[in-house]
């Protein structure tokens, strides 16, 4: 069939529909020419479904807490009558629409991109598709989740180029979409179904961005929301962001398998530690939530997830070593400061990490010229 979808052939228009098929199947017979090459198997197909391989813990977390969260919902005497099989079928009819969604809207303008522009049509929506829902709540609406694909593949990719030309990441440009144009939508604590009206309970977020004359430690105990309740993710949150272990679980495998930068990973911790620590300092009573002890910043909201599969992506993050340290940093820093300064705002991760793919190319120039600056000093003497 290939010789239709080849240059002169009947159906060339369609080559880039035929390529991206034959790419997902088969290992393609193209050889080099000419130049060296480091002879290897690892290509952008096998590097995405190893960063879906490496979500798949969130997104199975994801599964069960959406369920849980629901039947909790319902009240006591449902709640305890329902089983694990109960919250992780239910959780499935809540979670696998809105990934087929965005794969579906997704996809479409991915091959419409790649046969008007005649280009090849990549991967990189593999990843996408899949964490985009991942960062969203589970009570979205799916015409809001089409919608959002829409605006971050289009405006947050192709308009730049496709895949590989970006500056912000995709996945976060859909996100920031939906919390400037639906932000009742997106935040606040109507963020998980209510199926009564008796029921309703605060995100944790949502509860330290409002000050008190209770410690803000106890405000959040007092709702079920310790540091351990947290750090496994069994609370309302977005459907791959609650649960810190199983983040960290995909964070080992990336490093382990070298896709992601531990630098970037460790230096988005140690920010936003470094300014949780600061607000401690200045934080004017235990009530405030500058008073949030530093290390609750860091299993709270999308902060964890930012970290590990949103600030690392390769195509939007700075690439020189040392810049990795600085973009990490300031990442976390700025996702602290935004989260407890804005209380209308409790959740920064987003914007700090768009803010710095804005600045990441800037970053790795200034480090590549201080280095060749130090050379070409040491190369006077």
């Amino acid at each position: 069939m290939k010789k239709y979808f080849e240059k002169g052939g009947s159906l060339e228009i369609l080559n880039p529909i035929f390529d991206m098929i034959e790419t997902i199947l088969f290992v393609r017979p193209d050889r080099t020419t000419k130049g060296s090459h480091i002879r290897d198997n690892f290509d952008l197909k096998r590097l995405m479904i190893t960063v879906v391989i490496a979500a798949t813990p969130a997104f199975l977390f994801g599964v069960y807490n959406a369920g849980y969260q629901h039947y909790v919902s319902l009240g006591n005497n449902v709640f305890m009558s329902a089983t694990s099989v109960d919250f992780v079928f239910k959780g499935l009819g809540i979670v696998l629409p809105m990934i087929f969604v965005a794969y579906a809207v997704g996809g479409f303008w991915e091959v419409l991109f790649g046969v008007i522009r005649r280009h090849e049509i990549n991967e990189g929506f593999l990843v996408t598709g899949f964490l985009l829902p991942l960062i969203l709540p589970p009570t979205i609406p799916l015409w809001q989740v089409a919608v959002a694909t829409t605006f971050g593949v289009v405006i947050g990719k192709e308009v730049f180029g496709g895949t590989g030309m970006n500056i912000f990441n995709p996945a976060l440009i859909a996100r920031a979409f939906l919390f400037f144009a639906y932000p009742a939508a997106m935040s606040g604590d109507g963020v998980w179904t209510k199926a009564i009206d008796t029921y309703s309970k605060a995100t944790p977020l949502s509860i330290v961005s409002v000050s008190g004359n209770t410690s803000i430690v106890d405000s959040l105990g007092s709702q079920g929301y310790d540091l351990w309740n947290m750090f496994l993710g069994l609370i309302p949150g977005s459907i791959g962001e609650t649960s810190v272990l199983a983040i960290l679980i995909g964070g080992l495998f990336l490093v382990f398998t070298g896709i992601a930068s531990w630098k970037i990973m460790f230096s988005v911790f140690a920010g936003g530690y470094v300014m949780g620590l600061i607000f401690n300092v200045v934080a004017p009573n235990s009530a405030h939530i500058m008073a949030l002890p530093a290390h609750y910043h860091l299993v709270m909201g999308g902060f964890a997830f930012g970290a590990v599969f949103m600030a690392t992506d390769p195509v939007s993050a700075t690439h020189t070593e040392k810049g990795k340290y600085i973009y990490g940093f300031m990442i976390g820093l700025l996702a602290v400061l935004v989260r407890v300064v804005n209380p209308a705002y409790p959740e920064g991760m987003m914007l700090a990490i768009l803010f710095m793919n804005l600045f990441s190319p800037m970053i790795d120039n200034v480090v590549v010229w201080r280095n060749a600056a130090r050379r070409l000093a040491r190369g006077t003497k």
